[in-house]
């Protein structure tokens, strides 16, 4: 059964049986599809309903296609394909745009993968045992009826967008969850995405579009950073979320604005507000309600169970058995600081899993982006840390504290790695030492 919230897939092609093999396809890999015979039609269905990926046969002159959803200012991803399609063709599409080619009849594997690209992650990815992830996922929960703007802030690949739409699945709305990327794109295009336009708004737009906004009725909508929504879509939004209505453009309709909103950010509004970039009036509109969601370096005790999942689901894609995790490459992950975050963890363990040769993934497998491996670890297991001697007459805070500083040692100062051994989150790791160094016991720099 398709989800409420699922991948919405757009097919444009003849109805014959490849295509609807296609269909069938996806709708496994937990997609919506809508199909039409023919770009006109597509182009009608995307103005109304939207989508969020389009597949389009090359023979249908997908170049054309793509040149009018860029005339209309859509920016979903579009994927070629075609029956015996010649090498010209796909070329052809790929030059015009296309994100990828595939051919028909398909592979399982390839529509998998190209649903998966887009594909909402499921909520329970975001989930983990650090606290400052737990209080932030509990404390959005309890506010997931309450329909009143939600700023998430924390850096990239954190999960923000994994626990909006968690609290948009535990709001139980009826409406959809559309998302509306502030970054890259020119104030035109997000105008048109967020509010929509009637026909003769721009040069290219022949027919009304309904904007996110309103598509998210009854709904949520997503401004993902929103730190670098430009300044005339900020002043045009705050006027909407003042009024409750809002106007397509080049329309003269109020329309009645019932959308859940939810913004997230990688860096300061209040920062923006005083560089004067960001609008102070809509600052007071968004963070009503403020998460912050840590780091994965700061999540130590969650490293693993991410990367034990991930190893799942990119073995399912790649249709291959899942490979253990080396105690080796386990260290080598708890040892790495992870700038990237959740996103960058996924993709190492995906090539991990591709790389992997025997039944286990070892940290020879575990190669970043740019072509480096982490560095191999020390094991977690059979540490040998030294032991605390004489515990009998000692209180139970002084042994903690040993134990605390001869980790810390032990993994020479890296406290990602200390706190995953001691069963503790960074953030208690940090508060533990600047206690010790409020007492005025030493602690090592390298800590």
């Amino acid at each position: 059964m398709t989800q409420p919230n699922a991948t919405r897939l757009l097919l444009v092609g003849q109805p014959g049986s490849e295509f609807r093999l296609a269909a069938e396809m996806a709708r496994d890999a937990g997609a919506h599809v809508d199909m039409a015979d023919a770009p006109a039609q597509a182009l009608a269905l995307l103005r109304s309903d939207g989508a969020m990926m389009v597949m389009i046969d090359v023979g249908l002159d997908a170049a054309g296609f793509i040149a009018q959803l860029r005339a209309e200012r859509f920016t979903l991803p579009v994927i070629a394909c075609g029956i015996n399609a010649s090498a010209d063709q796909a070329v052809s599409a790929i030059r015009a745009g296309a994100r990828d080619y595939v051919p028909l009849p398909p592979e399982r594997s390839l529509i998998a993968a190209a649903i998966a690209s887009i594909a909402p992650t499921a909520s329970s990815v975001i989930l983990g045992e650090d606290p400052a992830l737990a209080r932030a996922v509990s404390f959005g929960l309890s506010m997931a009826t309450a329909r009143v703007p939600v700023l998430l802030c924390g850096e990239r690949s954190t999960g923000k967008e994994l626990l909006a739409r968690h609290i948009h699945d535990a709001s139980g709305c009826s409406g959809r969850f559309e998302i509306v990327e502030c970054a890259g794109a020119s104030p035109e295009v997000i105008a048109s995405e967020l509010f929509g336009h009637e026909a003769g708004a721009f040069p290219g737009a022949v027919a009304r579009r309904v904007g996110r906004l309103e598509k998210a009725h009854k709904g949520t909508l997503l401004l993902r950073n929103v730190d670098l929504l430009p300044p005339t879509i900020q002043a045009d939004l705050a006027h909407a979320l003042r009024s409750g209505v809002i106007r397509r453009m080049n329309g003269t309709a109020s329309i009645a604005l019932d959308a859940r909103l939810m913004v997230s950010a990688t860096t300061s509004l209040a920062d923006r507000v005083a560089a004067g970039t960001f609008r102070a009036d809509l600052v007071s509109h968004l963070e009503l309600v403020q998460l912050c969601l840590p780091p994965l370096r700061e999540r130590g005790q969650d490293i693993l169970c991410l990367a034990l999942r991930q190893i799942e689901d990119a073995s399912c894609a790649e249709q291959r058995p899942a490979p253990a995790l080396s105690e080796e490459a386990a260290a080598a992950l708890l040892d790495y600081d992870w700038p990237g975050n959740v996103r960058e963890l996924q993709d190492v363990m995906h090539r991990a899993v591709l790389l992997a040769r025997g039944n286990a993934i070892e940290p020879s497998d575990l190669v970043l982006t740019d072509g480096r491996q982490l560095a191999p670890a020390a094991p977690r297991m059979g540490l040998g840390l030294p032991k605390v001697e004489s515990l009998v007459g000692r209180t139970v805070e002084e042994v903690e504290r040993e134990l605390i500083l001869q980790t810390l040692e032990h993994c020479h100062g890296n406290r990602t790695s200390a706190s995953s051994i001691l069963g503790i989150s960074v953030r208690t790791m940090r508060n533990k030492l600047k206690s010790f160094i409020e007492a005025g016991i030493a602690v090592s720099p390298a800590a």
